[in-house]
């Protein structure tokens, strides 16, 4: 049987919910941000190698 009167946890699973939500999306932009980072200095470095050979 179902329980009758308010439900019970539903706000603090909201929060819970919509914090762990903002850390996941964090930790992806920080990847993207540093997979940026990354392809920036390796093509730079390909260019540097490239001068340096002509």
């Amino acid at each position: 049987m179902a329980k009758k009167g308010k439900e019970k946890n539903t706000a603090n699973k909201a929060k819970h919910t919509k914090l762990l939500n903002r850390k996941k999306n964090k930790i992806k932009k920080e990847k993207e941000l540093r997979k940026e980072r990354l392809k920036a200095i390796v093509k730079m470095s390909k260019e540097k190698v490239e001068k340096r050979e002509l």
